[in-house]
């Protein structure tokens, strides 16, 4: 499968063993469960975990949302460490002008780690978003990390949703 672009990283500031795999759009093989050197390792089950156990506003997520979720992203990008799943982050865009972050976790004993500045940079280094004018994100307490990675806060623009729960 060409579905991935595998690359082993080495982090200065993460002591384990790290690899980065940015996957191509709709990240065909990570939703058929593959995972580095596309070995069957149940890598949406890992994600599922992943989020459950990391994020509170991405847990109880379904394996059928997420496979959707993988399907309609520009590219995704996840961290191994042998075959264990212990960073995840994804983007959408177009490539020229507008691109957007999205999903970026790292496992609990990994963080402070250079896990999550290891995805992000292989985001930003996507087609999807390497081009972009612009790249935003959204992020409810991780603004410190963010701006290590040379994002910053935009007081001319306002944030706004439409929350289908309500």
């Amino acid at each position: 499968m060409s579905d991935s672009k595998e690359t082993t990283e080495p982090l200065q500031a993460c002591r384990r063993s790290l690899k980065i795999i940015r996957h191509s759009r709709g990240a065909r093989g990570f939703r058929l469960g593959l995972g580095p050197d596309f070995r069957p390792v149940k890598a949406l089950l890992q994600l599922q975990r992943l989020l459950d156990a990391n994020a509170f506003w991405a847990r109880g997520r379904s394996m059928g949302d997420l496979k959707h979720m993988l399907r309609h992203s520009a590219v995704c990008v996840t961290a191994w460490t042998g075959n264990r799943l212990v960073g995840f982050g994804r983007a959408t865009g177009d490539g020229v002008y507008r691109g957007t972050i999205w999903d970026l976790v790292v496992e609990g004993d990994f963080s402070g780690q250079g896990v999550g500045g290891a995805v992000v940079e292989a985001l930003l280094a996507s087609p999807a978003l390497a081009g972009c004018e612009r790249v935003y994100l959204m992020t409810t307490n991780s603004a410190g990390f963010y701006k290590k990675m040379g994002f910053a806060i935009n007081q001319s623009q306002v944030l706004m949703i439409r929350d289908k729960s309500g």
